[in-house]
Order: structure tokens, then C-alpha cells, then sequence
């Protein structure tokens, strides 16, 4: 995809931005040993690509499972940004960049191709939720289309089970609204989706809905459903209901 004139201004806004927080955000963590610049840098590269986030349902407090539906990479920016939450991700992010980027957030990486780990990939993130960062997972494990959910993955809920904290699992609808289908990225190469994206024409307003805690007393599988249920109906999604809500993947 060719790139448009607001696209290479964006595209340079967020290289300048990079190249100033870079050096102010490794001295923080070298002499204070904690930096506030990544929750700061996702803010102002969201706002760079013309997102206009806002936060509903907080406050957060410490030790939650944030179990979010994934639409775009966008929302990576926009969690990181409104939440300060740190995330889930796979081991395997591609470029090194990305990667460097994503450890400075804290991610929490497991393997998901390996299925017989489950309850150590559950154990590294209830240690993460023993931190002062709210976790973001993504139980649909890839990003979807904006106009439906795909099922939950209920495997990695589990590590609420394993924190030594008393952790609240709240679920997260990240709404686009109207703009949802064409924001989705399902099925279109990612070079593409990112191009299209950041030199789509002007803003694109985004509501952070943090709803009310889960119960903790259901299994993981009934929390995966809860949540995707709640999530669908607060983004306006009829739920398909011979979906196979994942019951170990």
C-alpha cells in the first residue's frame, strides 16, 4: 500500500517521538530504577496516529486482570495509555524493535504453541499480577474483524487462581464504534492494515469501558463466557451462541 502525505507526517512525528523519549525514559530507569515514559509514549503515539481515547468505569485498582476483546494493534496504544496496564503477549513479536518496545512496558510473554505449559504460562502472569500494573489479556488470542467477537481462550484466567494478591478480573470493551469495521484487522496484511491506518483522515474517537469485576468463584471456563458476554453486549454484539468459547486452549 502506498504511503499518503499524512502518513509520512505521522510516520516522522512518532520516529521524533521515539528518538525523545528513548534517552529520558532509560536514564529514569537507570537512576530511579521505574519510568513513567512508556505509559506517556503509547499516549502521545496514539495521539499522533489521531486517536482520541477516553476512560469509563475506573478507577483500576492494583492486582487486576484486565480481559479485554482485540480489534486492531491500535489497542495496544490505547490500554497502554488509559490503564497503564502492562500485557500478554506471545514470545515471538517479530522485530526486534517491537520486542524492545514491548519489554519496556513489562510484557508478560508466554508460549502458547505449547499446550502442555498451560498452568506455567497461568503462574508467570499471576507473578505479574502481583506487580503495582494492571495485566491486559486478549482471550481471543489474535485481533478480529470489529463486527463480532471470536471465542475466548479461557486457559491463561487461570492465573488469578495463582496470584498470592487478591486479583479482580474485569473485562474491557474497547469500542471503536462506527469506525470498528474499518479499524479491525482480520485477514489483511499487517504492512497494509498499519499503512491504511495511520494515514486514515482525521481523528478516531475510542471509549475504554472497564466493566464490572467477574465473579471469582466460577471456573475459568464460566469467567471466559462471563466476559465475553458482557464485552458483546456492551459493544453491541449479538453473541453467536453455538460459539465455541475455548475450553483449554
Amino acid at each position: 500500500m502506498p504511503l499518503n502525505a499524512r502518513a509520512v507526517l505521522r510516520i516522522a512525528a512518532l520516529i521524533l517521538l521515539f528518538a525523545l523519549c528513548v534517552p529520558v525514559h532509560v536514564m529514569s530507569k537507570h537512576l530511579l530504577r521505574r519510568s513513567p515514559w512508556p505509559q506517556w509514549f503509547l499516549s502521545a503515539a496514539a495521539w499522533i496516529i489521531g486517536v482520541r481515547a477516553h476512560l469509563t468505569g475506573g478507577p483500576i485498582r492494583r492486582h487486576s486482570l484486565l480481559v479485554s476483546n482485540h480489534t486492531s494493534w491500535l489497542d495496544i496504544l490505547i490500554l497502554g495509555a488509559t490503564t497503564n496496564c502492562t500485557f500478554v503477549s506471545k514470545d515471538e513479536l517479530g522485530h526486534p524493535l517491537i520486542h524492545w518496545l514491548a519489554d519496556q512496558n513489562a510484557t508478560v510473554y508466554v508460549k502458547r504453541t505449547a499446550r502442555t505449559s498451560a498452568k506455567d504460562q497461568a503462574i508467570t502472569i499471576a507473578k505479574a499480577l502481583e506487580g503495582d500494573k494492571p495485566v491486559a489479556l486478549f482471550p481471543e488470542g489474535t485481533t478480529g474483524p470489529g463486527t463480532h467477537l471470536l471465542p475466548f481462550r479461557s486457559t491463561l484466567l487461570e492465573a488469578a487462581k495463582f496470584a498470592a494478591k487478591d486479583v479482580q478480573i474485569r473485562p474491557v470493551a474497547v469500542d471503536y464504534g462506527a469506525a470498528a469495521a474499518e479499524i479491525g484487522w482480520y485477514q489483511e496484511p499487517g504492512k497494509d492494515n498499519v499503512l491504511r491506518i495511520i494515514g486514515r483522515r482525521g481523528t478516531l474517537a475510542v471509549l475504554v469501558n472497564v466493566l464490572r469485576p467477574l465473579d471469582r468463584v466460577a471456573d475459568r471456563k464460566q469467567l471466559a463466557h462471563e466476559a465475553r458476554e458482557r464485552i458483546a453486549d456492551e459493544l453491541g454484539f449479538k453473541s453467536r451462541p453455538h460459539s465455541p468459547i475455548g475450553a483449554g486452549e
